[in-house]
């Protein structure tokens, strides 16, 4: 059983970072402590791209200099001296250190971008034998067509089996669209059915470099702008150096302007632009020359609502500048989300995960990190494509995590406001919400039907028809009306609203399941080397002992959803016998009535927390406990103790924390806290439609 893999490269250009991505994001499933290494890089003193995109995005614990053999300067230096056993012997020693403190490690082979190409496949293939890995070779189909593909794969194939190396297939990406199946059935005709042969096509937005590129290429300085709208891509650079007239007309879409600093007319026409509806949307002004920026021009734009641009400023004549941008190759970095989520959803619909599985022997780890939860969220939302509204469509973090679910192709989206607002915040953020569907609360065809529904549901309660009528002009109402009819199959809120505003229309009209008693919210608490549920964290303040009976059943339903084994503490500040009291009470009659009901979970209570986690502390208080030291399912006695509990674990152990998720529903709805971050939002969303699986 291999504990390593090569990706290499035959030539330049191959997109390789695109491949080593999504490897590790599957590698990381099922892998605890996963490396990353690479034989050389440039620079020992700046971070290498890949190493850097590969460490932060999958919070990789090694120093930077552990992670790669010898920089260029080392290499240059061994080989004018003819001493290339020392080289490899280097490389070697460096990626056992590496190897020796993980499970498992992947290793991206050189780029094929310095004077050293020529001595670079055989370094590759070298390097591969000597730490004894199998490669995965990856082919460019840019600018070639069928024949030339196959005939490259076949060459590689050659060389590789020539050498000795152990193939575990090709890769053949940034082909030509049309040419994918032709490829593929090529390939698969010719190979071995023990190899791996998938093809993946060109992507036009992956080749588009990004401004935080140009930005650190350059060295310039940043004179406006948000370090988020550093992510914009440059479909083209220009450069403005004509009349005012001539560069309004030539402007398009995610340009890249680059002009002479002194040009106040231009910067200033170009700057309105952004907050005008009749030009479109560049993504940045790159002003050039060895003069400062125009104070006035300065003082005008701190005058102006945030633009959504970036400014620029580098000391070079407008020529040089360009021609230094236009040399800049494109590269996946860890701050653009929204590009990483797009290379990952693409390498996932053309790499079977499935078949992956079968021809990569890695050995499975017992533990579940964050990143493997995560991932195994995604594939299966993915494997049964759902259907999520968002009623707060024009909230920024909303429409960025929309973008990024699309991307990943993971569930179908519909948002909730006026089009016109949210195709303008989109456009600002560079966001492509196209494939999601927009209803506007004011203007659509579903009110009256919903409104309708709702009348004879609720009119018992005293609402009229015209209430009825203005309650669905209210996005939650909407949303989950939506829901209820079967037109979505989750809702996903509370970004801007409150809890109540939220979840009061499910509680009204969707209700709860038969047998099930109360609705509670549970957080998925992901810990460096397991996954926890904490229950009740979100609804109920102050639950009696058949209630908190009811959220642990609840709890272990949700855990066993989403794969956790059920072990069930209900807390207290006593352990087993030792209190008394009526809080301590209250969870030893509930945990006599889960017991009653669920005979199958096991359940210890009362219990302490440092004697339901820890497996010291329970084996001197409870040594005989099924549960105790390994519980996986916390039932905290009322919110107030487990809303700050959840809080205080988030942030004193650096935990990630997923929900509330909603309990006990008939159909899911969810709610957000209003701090969400965007990553929160997305993880929710995907639990959304996992839920709604069961609903199907």
């Amino acid at each position: 059983m291999s504990k390593n893999l090569y990706i290499a490269a035959s030539e330049a250009e191959a997109g390789k970072s695109l491949i080593v991505l999504g490897m590790m994001n599957y590698i990381s499933r099922h892998v605890t402590k996963v490396g990353f290494f690479r034989p050389f890089v440039k620079s020992a003193d700046t971070w290498d791209d890949h190493i850097r995109l590969i460490h932060e995005r999958f919070h990789l614990d090694f120093e930077y200099e552990e992670m790669y053999g010898m920089c260029n300067e080392e290499i240059n230096r061994l080989i004018k001296e003819g001493d290339d056993d020392s080289i490899q012997t280097i490389i070697l020693n460096k990626y056992k250190n590496l190897e020796r403190k993980c499970d498992f490690v992947l290793i991206e082979g050189s780029d094929f971008k310095s004077h050293m190409s020529s001595y670079e496949f055989d370094f590759n293939i070298r390097v591969a034998n000597n730490v004894g890995s199998p490669v995965v070779a990856v082919i460019t189909g840019n600018d070639k067509n069928v024949v030339e593909v196959v005939n490259s794969v076949g060459l590689m194939k050659e060389m590789l089996a020539r050498e000795g190396c152990t193939q575990l297939g090709t890769i053949v990406n940034r082909a030509k669209k049309r040419d994918v199946t032709s490829i593929k059935t090529l390939l698969d005709k010719d190979g071995k059915d023990s190899e791996l042969n998938f093809v993946i096509p060109e992507l036009d937005v992956l080749q588009k470099v990004s401004i935080r590129q140009i930005f650190d290429q350059l060295e310039a300085e940043l004179i406006y702008g948000d370090d988020d709208h550093l992510n914009f891509l440059v479909s083209d650079i220009k450069i403005a150096a004509m009349g005012l007239e001539n560069v309004l007309k030539n402007i398009s879409g995610g340009d890249l302007i680059v002009t002479p600093a002194d040009r106040l007319d231009i910067l200033t026409a170009l700057s309105l632009t952004l907050i005008s509806g009749n030009f479109p949307k560049i993504s940045g002004l790159v002003l050039t020359g060895n003069i400062p920026a125009n104070k006035e021009y300065m003082l005008l734009l701190k005058g102006l609502q945030q633009l959504p641009i970036i400014i620029l400023k580098v000391a070079c004549d407008t020529f040089t500048t360009a021609m230094r941008i236009d040399s800049i190759h494109p590269e996946l970095m860890p701050e653009n989300e929204q590009r990483i989520a797009l290379a990952l959803g693409h390498f996932e619909d053309y790499v079977d995960s499935k078949l992956l599985t079968e021809k990569v022997t890695i050995e499975r780890s017992g533990v579940v990190t964050p990143l493997m939860f995560e991932y195994e969220l995604f594939e299966r939302a993915r494997a049964a494509r759902k259907h999520i509204v968002l009623p707060e469509g024009t909230d920024e973090r909303v429409l960025k995590a929309a973008d990024i679910l699309l991307r990943r192709n993971v569930v179908d989206i519909t948002l909730l406001g006026n089009e016109d607002e949210i195709r303008k915040k989109a456009s600002e953020f560079r966001l492509n919400i196209d494939d999601a569907g927009i209803i506007d609360p004011y203007d659509n065809d579903l009110t009256r039907e919903y409104a309708s529904i709702y009348y004879k549901l609720r009119q018992h309660k005293g609402i009229t028809k015209e209430t009825a009528i203005d309650l669905m002009h209210d996005v939650s109402y909407l949303g989950t009306m939506m829901v209820y009819k079967g037109h979505a199959d989750g809702m996903v809120s509370g970004a801007t609203h409150t809890t109540q505003h939220t979840i009061r229309p499910a509680f009204e009209f969707v209700k709860t399941k038969p047998g099930v008693s109360i609705v509670s919210g549970a957080f998925f608490m992901c810990m460096k080397d397991r996954v926890l549920v904490y229950a009740d964290c979100a609804v109920n303040p102050n639950p009696n002992s058949e209630q908190l009976a009811d959220i642990a059943i609840s709890s272990a339903e949700t855990a066993m959803k989403f794969g956790i084994e059920p072990r069930i503490a209900m807390l207290s500040y006593s352990t087993g016998d030792s209190g008394k009291g009526t809080d301590v009470e209250k969870v030893r009659k509930a945990t006599e009535i889960v017991r009653q009901q669920r005979p199958d979970l096991k359940t210890e209570g009362p219990i302490q927390y440092d004697a339901a986690i820890d497996i010291s502390v329970a084996r001197t208080k409870m040594p005989d406990s099924e549960v105790a030291g390994k519980a996986t399912i916390f039932i905290f006695p009322d919110l107030n103790t487990g809303n700050n509990t959840y809080k205080a674990v988030q942030r004193s152990a650096n935990a990630i924390a997923i929900g509330p998720v909603l309990q006990g529903l008939n159909k899911p709805v969810n709610d957000l806290s209003r701090g969400c971050l965007v990553k929160d939002i997305v993880n929710l969303v995907v639990i959304t439609a996992i839920q709604a699986q069961d609903h199907a």
